[in-house]
C-alpha cells in the first residue's frame, strides 16, 4: 500500500509554540509553489501512481485559493491516480474558510477535515497566538457538517501555561458538544527555536498536570464513545485516520513540498525547508535540494517499535526483542501492558501509555 502527504507552509502568522517548517507567504509566487508540487509528484512517482491515502497537512492548506487549490489538483492528477484514494484529508484553520470553500474541498473529493482548534479558552487562544475565537471555531465545525464533510477532526493542546485542569475539561465538554468522528489531543511540548521555548524552557509545565489531563481526556471521551486508538488520537467506530494509521504501521509514503519528508522501499528523504529554492529546483526540472538515507533493517525495526506501541493494536510478536522477555513480562507484571498470549501483540494499558516512551527506550535497550 503507498500514502501521499503534500505539505503547504503557509501560515498568516507563525504560531509560538509551533516547531513544523511554515512562514507566511510574503513574495511566494503561490501558482509557481503549486505548479511545482505538481512536478515534483512527475520526476519523483511512476506515471499512475494510487495511493490509499492523501494528506494536505502544513501549514495552514486552508489558506490557498480555490484557483491555487484547484491549479494544485490538476497537477497531481497528471500523475496520481486520485480512483483508489479511500480518505483524503486536509488541515484547515477556524476561519480560514467560508461555505464555498468548504464546498469546493467535497466537490474535489477531500473526505477529511483536521480543524486546529487547540482550545476553547479565548484567553489561551490568545496566549496561543491564535487568530479565531471559541464561536468562531465552533462556526467552522459546523461548516464544514452542513456541505456534508464526512469526518471532522478537531485537534486540542493541553498543558498549557497557566491552563488548569477544569480549563481543560471545559474544552473538551464543548468539543463533545459538537460532535466530530475525531479528536486530537496533543501535550504541549516545547521545542527549540520557537518563542515558546525561549519563554519557558525545554522543561515547561509538569509531570502531575501532565497525567491529570490525559487521564481527564481519556476517561471523557472513551466513556463518549471514541475509541482510544492512539495516545493522542481518539475516534467514532469506523473513523480512524487511515493516513495516520499507515504512519504509525511503518507503511511507504510518498512526501512532496518544502519541508516535506517520505519513505519508499527503504529510503528516507526529505525535503530541505526552502520555499523559494524548492519553487527554483523544480521550475527547472529537478528534484528540489534535500537529504536521503537507506534505512537499514535494524534502524527500520526500531523505528516502527516506538510507532506502533503508541496505538492500541500493539506491537506485534516480531518486533519484541527476545533478550528483552524478562523486560516484557515485568510490563505486563506491574500492569502497564497487556498480552492475550505468547504470540500476541504487546498493548500498553493507560498506565503504560503515559510511559510509552520510557517503555520503547527499555525495549530497545540491548
Amino acid at each position: 500500500m503507498s500514502h501521499l502527504y503534500v505539505h503547504i507552509p503557509f501560515c498568516h502568522r507563525v504560531c509560538p509554540y509551533c516547531a513544523f517548517f511554515k512562514h507566511t507567504p510574503g513574495a511566494t509566487d503561490l501558482r509557481g509553489f503549486v505548479q511545482a508540487v505538481g512536478r515534483e509528484a512527475e520526476l519523483r512517482l511512476p506515471q499512475g501512481y494510487a495511493p490509499e491515502t492523501i494528506y494536505f497537512g502544513g501549514g495552514t492548506p486552508s489558506m490557498l485559493s480555490p484557483k491555487h487549490l484547484e491549479t494544485l489538483v490538476e497537477g497531481l492528477r497528471r500523475t496520481v491516480d486520485f480512483r483508489r484514494v479511500r480518505e483524503w484529508s486536509f488541515e484547515a484553520n477556524p476561519a480560514t474558510f467560508t461555505p464555498a470553500k468548504a464546498e469546493q474541498w467535497r466537490r474535489l473529493g477531500i473526505t477529511r477535515v483536521s480543524l486546529g482548534v487547540q482550545s476553547f479558552d479565548p484567553e489561551l487562544l490568545r496566549l496561543l497566538g491564535r487568530q479565531h475565537t471559541p464561536q468562531q471555531a465552533a462556526e467552522s465545525v459546523r461548516m464544514l457538517q452542513a456541505v456534508g464533510m464526512p469526518q471532522v477532526n478537531v485537534d486540542l493542546m493541553f498543558s498549557l501555561p497557566g491552563q488548569s485542569t477544569e480549563q481543560w475539561r471545559r474544552t473538551l465538554e464543548r468539543a463533545l458538544e459538537l460532535q466530530p468522528q475525531h479528536l486530537s489531543t496533543y501535550n504541549l511540548t516545547y521545542e527549540g527555536d520557537t518563542p515558546f521555548y525561549a519563554r519557558y524552557g525545554a522543561a515547561g509545565g509538569d509531570e502531575e498536570t501532565d497525567v491529570a489531563m490525559f487521564t481527564l481526556a481519556d476517561e471523557l471521551l472513551t466513556s463518549a464513545g471514541y475509541r482510544h486508538y492512539e495516545i493522542s488520537n481518539y475516534a467514532r467506530p469506523g473513523c480512524r485516520s487511515l493516513h495516520n494509521l499507515a504512519c504509525w504501521r511503518g507503511e511507504d509514503y510518498c512526501g512532496l513540498g518544502p519541508g516535506a519528508c517520505g519513505t519508499m522501499q527503504g529510503l528516507r528523504y526529505r525535503n530541505a525547508e526552502d520555499t523559494p529554492a524548492y519553487i527554483a529546483a523544480l521550475s527547472a526540472d529537478r528534484l528540489p535540494p534535500g537529504e536521503a538515507e537507506q534505512l537499514s533493517p535494524s534502524a527500520r525495526r526500531t523505528e516502527l517499535l516506538g510507532l506502533m506501541l503508541r496505538t492500541d493494536e500493539g506491537l506485534p510478536a516480531h518486533l519484541l526483542p527476545p533478550e528483552r522477555a524478562g523486560f516484557v513480562q515485568q510490563l505486563v507484571q506491574e500492569g502497564l501492558a497487556t498480552r492475550a498470549a505468547a504470540g500476541a501483540p504487546l498493548v500498553l494499558t493507560r498506565r503504560g501509555r503515559l510511559l510509552a516512551d520510557e517503555i520503547a527506550v527499555g525495549l530497545m535497550d540491548d
